[in-house]
């Protein structure tokens, strides 16, 4: 082909791509959010192909590395490299970084949007981490230019793409099914309160994640970040294993670098858990700082909506955006006064503010259940925190672990466990569940799903789907059927003495018996408790308290190639200490050479699709 000829294609193929015609075409195919490869290629990826034979036949030449992974390089992040977006670097680049290139004009956010839709098709048939992308992404994309363009920006995530959970409700043209064919075609009423924060901070939202279905409300014997509609989400760093949930999607797409940050929800452990296993920062913040309107529940006594990024600063952008008071939660009023007028951000810091902190490490409560190198690589970053002027005082102990800590594990029914029904979180949560969903699903239009009852029945007629009856029947995903609706459905949302007892159980023994009493220390009080986030009993005292928890990348094991992470554990409304503290140990790891930080994955079994994935690593 001649160089003239060339350009007349290109220049066509430019045309077809933003015609009217052509998005409209766009708009049905976006439904079809399978797939991904037309989309991609609707925007933009032919860039990538030589454009002297993008007619010829045979026209990729160059297969290797950025359409199809080169296997000699499997077991190293060589197998899936990021291409370069306008000759600029996008893998592991910050959101300062975006803006920046957006602000010195090397790149639009339509730019941005494009680039990072190839690198969904470049991996997320391997991961799974998208399970609908958003047929607005371009307009919106547009119009963020045409504003910057004009001298309108509105603050520093003005163009910057971002995903949220499938539980997240958007008022636009994506569903919102929590990752069940049963709400499928349902119509949310309005944004979630959270996503219309985003949207008015100038966020990109590119599509929504997949996720364990119903945050893993249904089942308590399951396939950890699978859903019937979105699949099996996997970690980039082992695909076989355990990709953390119920947030497993949010998680896997920052860890790979398909968006630089996410939304989650945690009601035990969903932020925080698929955070450590991906090498992020999660945020879990305070239950009623980040507004739960617009999001499917599980308790209204527990949830949350938290972040992920690749940095503390970048999930602390998020985080920012998304907090404050919204009056359909009235949970989110209590934190009148409790937080800083100017936000969050101004209590980011650097290492030489270690100096001035003291941490307290609970070592019976929590630090004996992490393994042996865990233990070792957690303790070279404690080692050099305390190297860096600050107090570390061990010992700083849960007084009553005994009735608040499984020594088996993470275990909400922990009360129960014990023979101790009214001293249970899960007590709490089953009732919970039956009444919020309920509340939740009256607001929904275009549907005849209104109870808990109904999704049984859903679940039970769609068996080889939904998986209603236990394995072999149903499907091999949820090998207990849907035992945790079938224990929510039995209460039928009674709150009877035994729920309020539980209630009050769980608030009392994880707050002022518990991690406030660690954090006081015995009249030596400490800034934060430091715990391995692996540890599932940690986030888990947390959760029930309804106090924040952030973790940091820490470490990698050497034999699965999972991540794990270093928690901070603080206090009600205590956001701005851990975020200056996690800050702090994070400029701490990045500059000091050897230490344990964030490292690329290195897509251990990118060709296996076992479902379901273990529940433990080997």
């Amino acid at each position: 082909m001649h160089a003239g000829t060339s350009t007349i294609a290109v220049a066509v193929i430019a045309t077809l791509l933003y015609s009217s015609h052509f998005l409209d075409l766009l708009d049905t195919m976006y439904r079809k959010t399978a797939d991904i490869t037309i989309l991609t290629l609707a925007f933009g990826a032919l860039a990538q192909y030589n454009a002297s034979n993008i007619l010829n036949v045979d026209p990729l030449q160059q297969p290797y590395p950025y359409h199809f992974p080169p296997q000699d390089a499997a077991g190293t992040p060589a197998l899936f490299p990021m291409p370069t977006c306008q000759g600029i670097t996008l893998e592991e680049a910050t959101i300062d970084q975006l803006s920046g290139y957006m602000s010195n004009g090397l790149l639009t956010s339509a730019q941005l949007l494009r680039c990072y839709l190839r690198r969904v098709q470049q991996v997320d048939e391997y991961i799974n981490s998208i399970i609908e992308l958003n047929p607005d992404a371009e307009d919106i994309a547009a119009a963020l230019d045409a504003e910057r363009a004009a001298g309108h920006v509105r603050g520093p995530l003005h163009g910057i793409p971002f995903i949220v959970k499938d539980n997240i409700a958007t008022k636009d043209q994506m569903e919102t099914t929590c990752g069940s064919w049963v709400l499928l075609g349902s119509v949310v009423p309005r944004d979630a309160h959270v996503v219309a924060k985003l949207r008015q901070a100038g966020a990109l939202l590119v599509g929504k994640a997949t996720l364990s279905e119903w945050a893993d409300m249904r089942s308590n014997n399951y396939s950890e970040g699978y859903s019937p509609r979105g699949g099996q989400t996997r970690s980039a760093y082992n695909l076989t294993l355990n990709p953390g949930g119920s947030s497993s999607g949010s998680a896997a797409a920052v860890a790979a670098n398909i968006v630089p940050f996410s939304l989650g929800t945690e009601t035990d452990g969903s932020v925080i858990n698929p955070a450590e296993r991906n090498a992020l920062v999660g945020i879990k913040p305070t239950v009623g700082l980040t507004s739960r309107a617009g999001v499917v529940p599980e308790s209204v006594h527990q949830d949350s909506v938290g972040t992920f990024g690749r940095t503390v600063r970048d999930a602390a952008y998020a985080f920012d955006a998304i907090h404050g008071i919204d009056t359909r939660d009235n949970y989110t009023l209590a934190q009148e006064g409790k937080t800083p007028p100017s936000g969050y951000l101004q209590y980011l810091t650097n290492k030489s503010a270690l100096q001035n902190a003291t941490f307290g490490i609970p070592w019976d409560s929590f630090w004996i259940y992490a393994d042996e190198e865990q233990q070792t690589q957690l303790f070279s970053i404690i080692s050099a925190i305390k190297a860096s002027g600050a107090t570390v005082i061990n010992n700083t102990e849960i007084p009553n672990r005994e009735l608040t800590v499984s020594p088996d594990g993470w275990n909400w029914d922990f009360g129960t466990t014990r023979g101790y029904p009214n001293e249970s979180e899960y007590t709490v949560v089953k009732v919970d569940f039956y009444n919020n969903i309920k509340a939740y699903l009256s607001e929904l239009e275009n549907t005849n799903i209104r109870s808990l009852e109904d999704i049984v029945a859903y679940n039970y007629a769609n068996d080889r789907t939904e998986g209603g009856y236990p394995w072999p029947r149903g499907v091999p995903a949820f090998y207990s059927g849907q035992d945790g609706f079938l224990a929510s459905l039995e209460t039928r949302g009674v709150m009877d003495e035994i729920y309020y007892q539980a209630l009050t159980f769980t608030q009392k023994a994880t707050r002022e018996d518990g991690i406030d009493a660690a954090l006081a220390n015995n009249g030596r009080p400490v800034d934060a408790l430091l715990v391995p986030s692996d540890v599932g009993q940690s986030y888990q005292l947390s959760a029930q308290a309804g106090y924040p928890v952030i973790t940091i990348p820490a470490g990698v094991h050497s034999k699965s190639g999972m991540p794990f992470g270093l928690a901070l554990m603080g206090t009600a409304w205590d956001e701005g200490t851990l975020l200056k503290w996690a800050s702090a140990i994070e400029d701490l790891q990045l500059s000091t050479e050897g230490l344990p930080k964030r490292t690329l994955p290195k897509w251990y079994g990118y060709k296996e699709r076992n479902i379901p994935v273990p529940f433990l690593d080997p």
